[in-house]
C-alpha cells in the first residue's frame, strides 16, 4: 500500500495532497505574492482584478472576496500560503484553528493549553 492509498480522513481537516496542490496552484501563488508589499498594495487596490491576474477559479475568487478561509482550504489553499492572506485580514493561526474546529478563539486557545501546545 502506498502512502497516498493509506491516507485516512480526519474530521475537520482538509488533506493537502498532490491533487489539492494542483487545484490551488494559482491561489497559493497569489498568496505567496503577499510576501511583498507591492503584492499587498496591488491586491488592496483591486481584489477581484488581482485574483484574475493569478487565474483563480470563480469559487476561489468568491472565497477570497468573502474572506472565507475554510472554503479556500477546500479549494486547494495550503495553510502555509493562506497564512499570508490571513495576515492581510489581521487573523493569526489560532484564529484559523478556531474557524476549522468551530470553536471560539478563546476555546481554541484553552484547548491548546490543556493539550500542552500553547500558553
Amino acid at each position: 500500500m502506498s502512502y497516498i492509498e493509506d491516507q485516512r480522513e480526519v474530521e475537520g481537516t482538509v488533506l493537502f495532497d498532490h491533487r489539492m496542490a494542483k487545484k490551488g496552484y494559482g491561489l497559493n501563488k497569489m498568496c505567496f505574492s503577499f510576501n511583498d508589499q507591492v503584492g499587498r498594495d496591488e491586491f488592496s487596490k483591486d481584489e477581484a482584478g488581482y485574483c484574475d491576474k493569478f487565474g483563480l477559479t470563480e469559487i476561489q475568487k468568491k472565497a477570497v472576496l468573502d474572506k472565507d478561509i475554510l472554503t479556500l482550504l477546500k479549494e486547494g489553499g495550503s495553510i502555509y500560503y493562506l497564512a499570508k492572506f490571513a495576515g492581510l485580514l489581521k487573523l493569526n493561526m489560532q484564529d484559523i484553528g478556531a474557524l476549522q474546529t468551530g470553536m471560539s478563539v478563546e476555546e481554541f486557545k484553552a484547548m491548546l493549553v490543556k493539550n500542552g501546545q500553547g500558553k
